[in-house]
């Protein structure tokens, strides 16, 4: 079953890999500022009028320019998962999924949250696949790295919600968590098809009605790793900003958990503009390995999604 019309398959390809590779753009301009605070930025990057708007890397993890952090590779692993399930006879399988955020973290990323490690590691201990609520699981890594579903599931809106709250519940148990990963899939699947800043608003403000612990209007300015936080953050700069580099400029001078929110904005307006629209200058800079393994996953999940046959549970 799927509730949205999709456009044309050359549009729909542009928009999904804008999608994925504004996230990696986001996630690696917004790095370089994680855990500053706006006056922070402003002091550092005075010579630039005072506002970050380069991909240069540093920051805390002192990152070379165009390296990318968990939001980016957890996507890449959830991709790879979720692909390697549909050639193995296991669409969607939730412990392949969570096999791959284990071999993930094994492998040492350049940076995992402390509620994604927890969850991983009570995997490994226990094999179990969600743990009980905890409302210390409140951060954001869950809708971070949701991406690759959307696109694995885009003919099939019951799978998404029953993959998207799978995937997230490995390592985030939450009411919030659930809620904004479901909501912002959501709202991503309404940009592939094509809704503009407009139809996105409308959406918004609904979505707030029923959730109203994400009502970003007056915007409180807060950007950390709370997951309220976080989606005030991204519905704000996104809705505010019709231009990607403007919108994503905006956001990571907020600082605070910049490279998510720089990540989740970088989908979501990658997705309204499409690749051919997203700034060569920041692509030129984003590491080439990441762009090509975004490229080939994106089209993989891609025609994943709009596979005719049934997504399994």
């Amino acid at each position: 079953m799927n509730d949205i019309a999709w456009p044309p398959g050359p549009r729909l390809w542009d928009r999904a890999l804008g999608a994925y590779l504004g996230l990696a753009l986001g996630d690696a301009l917004g790095a370089t500022v994680e855990f500053m605070t706006p006056r922070e930025i402003a002091h550092q990057f005075a010579h630039q009028g005072g506002v970050h708007r380069h991909i240069v890397g540093g920051g805390w993890l002192k990152l070379p320019a165009g390296q990318v952090t968990d939001d980016t590779t957890m996507c890449l692993a959830l991709g790879q998962a979720l692909l390697a399930g549909d050639a193995g006879g296991r669409p969607c399988d939730t412990r392949l999924i969570a096999d791959a955020f284990v071999a993930w973290w094994r492998a040492r990323p350049v940076d995992c949250g402390h509620t994604c490690q927890r969850g991983i590691v009570r995997y490994l201990r226990e094999g179990t696949l969600q743990g009980p609520r905890n409302e210390g699981d409140g951060g954001n890594g869950a809708a971070m790295r949701n991406l690759p579903v959307v696109l694995a599931t885009l003919s099939d809106a019951a799978a998404f919600e029953r993959v998207s709250l799978a995937q997230a519940r490995i390592t985030h148990h939450q009411a919030q968590s659930d809620a904004a990963t479901l909501g912002l899939g959501q709202l991503l699947r309404r940009l592939l098809a094509g809704a503009d800043t407009a139809d996105a608003a409308a959406w918004a403000e609904a979505w707030v009605c029923e959730h109203p612990a994400f009502r970003f209007t007056p915007y409180r300015g807060r950007a950390s790793a709370y997951v309220v936080d976080t989606v005030q953050t991204v519905l704000h700069h996104f809705l505010a900003h019709e231009d990607f580099e403007t919108a994503l400029v905006a956001t990571v001078n907020r600082g605070e958990d910049a490279d998510t929110t720089g990540a989740l904005v970088g989908m979501l307006a990658g997705a309204r503009c499409g690749a051919r629209a997203l700034p060569r200058r920041w692509l030129s800079r984003l590491n080439r390995s990441v762009v090509q393994q975004i490229t080939d996953q994106a089209g993989a999940l891609l025609a994943l999604g709009m596979a005719p046959q049934a997504q399994a549970a």
